[in-house]
């Protein structure tokens, strides 16, 4: 099988990779490192790999695909995007694109970070208020539209996908005040390929981050 990917055995980065990559029927190697239990957190597994990829970056989460060898999430998603169809058509796509992956990608730091920090608990309730907050906003960015993008489905569609999932399960209920971000989160996860792909034995339901996180890890 010549496409690879490689991260740990967690949800983390890697996920709406994964969920894109099943959409697109892609059969590929999801290559999974595990982490040493505390207080060691052992990452050796990787590190044996790290260095013998041919990667230009070695990070996971990676992707390979014959001479085509990429690290970085967004790197490997808009690739994925070009070569399946999953890209913009157009200007207008385009920056809806770009405006939504910068949120996204400042969503998934906070996220993140609440989920690994120590004061978990202490910061959660704000966390709740501002994600809240934001999720106001791209829920106004949505509209009616059925994807990010606006009438197409791209690789920007599982990222959000994910990070919706994700909030979902730290915070009970909290896509109820928005019916349309609700909606698109039903709808994603229904896509023929996509919903055999998360009720498969190879779809990771949990954990989300690693053994070190507060929450969301073993």
């Amino acid at each position: 099988m010549a496409v690879k990917t490689g991260y740990w055995n967690i949800r983390g980065y890697v996920q709406p990779i994964r969920l894109l990559l099943a959409h697109a029927g892609v059969e590929y190697e999801d290559k999974r490192y595990n982490v040493g239990p505390a207080p060691d957190y052992d990452r050796s597994e990787w590190f044996n790999d790290k260095f013998n990829l041919g990667l230009d970056f070695p990070n996971c989460p990676y992707y390979i695909d014959g001479d085509v060898k990429l690290s970085q999430t967004f790197a490997i998603l808009k690739y994925l995007g070009r070569k399946h169809n999953m890209a913009a058509k157009n200007e207008e796509e385009q920056i809806r694109m770009d405006l939504i992956e910068a949120e996204a990608i400042d969503m998934r730091t906070k996220w993140s970070t609440l989920c690994y920090i120590d004061d978990f608990e202490k910061m959660k309730p704000d966390y709740i208020k501002n994600v809240a907050v934001k999720l106001k906003q791209v829920s106004t960015f949505l509209g009616s539209h059925p994807y990010f993008a606006g009438q197409n489905i791209t690789y920007m569609d599982f990222v959000m996908y994910e990070l919706l999932d994700q909030n979902s399960q730290l915070i009970p209920g909290l896509l109820d005040e928005f019916p349309n971000l609700k909606e698109f989160h039903a709808g994603i996860g229904a896509l023929e390929k996509v919903a055999a792909y998360l009720s498969s034995d190879k779809c990771i339901k949990y954990p989300f981050n690693g053994p070190m996180a507060q929450w969301g890890g073993k």
